[in-house]
């Protein structure tokens, strides 16, 4: 295992008022105490060393405040950055994040990441790239985050991806990432890092409990419990997929099913990504495609909404906006159904990801910041 200086860990008294001025920056500096229980003299010092390690900096009051307002907090957002990479069955897609959780570069490589060496070989140079594009010095990294579809299988978080991956799956990729990139690395799979990059950036903004369904060549999820990632005992929550038999699978809610469809109905589609850009509802196939696919996601929906009761249930992944609305208008939802004396219990709302550009390597780009200095 490759040593490394990283970055100080903040404490967990620091990590809270590190993540309250994010989710509310500018915030007065007097406002923080009543997001805390904590006493003002303890928040006073606690922003000050913060000050003085250069993670906050305070700026101009907030206008319109009457008396002698107090200035504002906000983070430093050229204060360190973290790497994110998001491998999917059809693209490598590597960002770079500020520490106020922004996407400040983005750079998807004209590759099919089937051969593993060959495409980290090329992210490790597109890193470089960005950062000598934006000036950013290796030393402010504090780490990687790194995203792929698939499962996890025995405690070392060795992947199980899907097939077009098989040369990722089964082996310690840690390892090998951090030889590559010389940087401390975080892996989860990319439903649940979409999960956490749209509580971050996304829905998480008005809703603390969500459900995140990851529409990719393969069908998962991610789930957010109080604003919280929620992984599991063995980092696989949000495996919706097994709710399903051996022989409804090809049914489940995978792109990759249609895309088949689509090339039998004469509509030949070569990628995930072809599908998500050009996506037209009229295109012989689709129809069927739904008809086949609603009774599965349907069932998923009422299992997550009797179990989980979650505020929302956000349709994210690779999934085409217009393909996602046609789904959200077709759920059965269980309140539908007939209830005692005519009334239903409430229930989640579906939405569309909120996210700018791909969740899921936003929220492998925040890994690293969210383990480090956010809770």
């Amino acid at each position: 295992m490759i040593a490394f200086e990283k970055s100080p860990l903040a404490s967990e008294n620091e990590r809270l008022i590190l993540d309250i001025v994010r989710r509310h920056e500018p915030i007065a500096r007097a406002l923080i105490t009543g997001h805390t229980n904590l006493t003002q003299q303890s928040v006073h010092r606690l922003v000050e060393a913060l000050i003085a390690r250069g993670l906050l900096r305070t700026a101009a009051p907030l206008r319109g405040v009457r008396g002698q307002p107090s200035p504002t907090i906000e983070l430093v957002k050229e204060a360190v950055y973290s790497v994110g990479i998001s491998i999917n069955t059809d693209s490598a897609i590597l960002s770079l994040a500020d520490f106020g959780c922004n996407i400040v570069a983005q750079e998807m490589l004209k590759m099919v990441p089937s051969d593993r060496r060959e495409t980290l070989a090329a992210l490790a140079g597109t890193l470089q790239d960005l950062l000598e594009r934006h000036g950013i010095h290796r030393d402010r990294l504090v780490g990687l985050g790194f995203a792929m579809s698939g499962f996890f299988v025995l405690d070392t978080h060795v992947f199980n991806a899907p097939e077009p991956l098989r040369d990722w799956s089964l082996i310690e990729l840690r390892p090998e990432l951090e030889e590559i990139f010389k940087l401390p690395v975080w892996l989860e799979n990319n439903a649940t890092t979409g999960a956490i990059g749209e509580s971050l950036r996304g829905v998480g903004r008005w809703c603390r409990t969500f459900a995140y369904l990851s529409f990719n060549y393969g069908f998962g999820g991610g789930l957010v419990l109080e604003g919280k990632s929620y992984v599991g005992f063995h980092g696989n929550a949000g495996e919706f997929s097994m709710i399903y038999t051996p022989d409804e699978m090809s049914r489940r809610p995978a792109l990759q099913y249609l895309i088949a469809a689509l090339r039998e109905n004469g509509v030949h589609i070569g990628s995930i990504e072809e599908l998500r850009q050009n996506f037209d509802p009229a295109w012989p196939g689709v129809e069927g495609w739904l008809a086949d696919t609603m009774p599965m996601l349907d069932r998923l929906i009422a299992a997550l909404i009797g179990v989980l009761d979650p505020q929302a249930i956000v349709f994210g992944g690779q999934l085409p906006q217009e393909l996602g609305r046609m789904m959200i208008s077709r759920v059965l939802m269980p309140s539908e159904r007939r209830h005692r004396y005519g009334v239903a219990p409430n229930e989640a709302r579906l939405v569309l990801s909120e996210t700018k550009g791909d969740a899921a390597t936003l929220g492998a780009a925040l890994l690293p910041l969210k383990f480090v200095y956010f809770l």
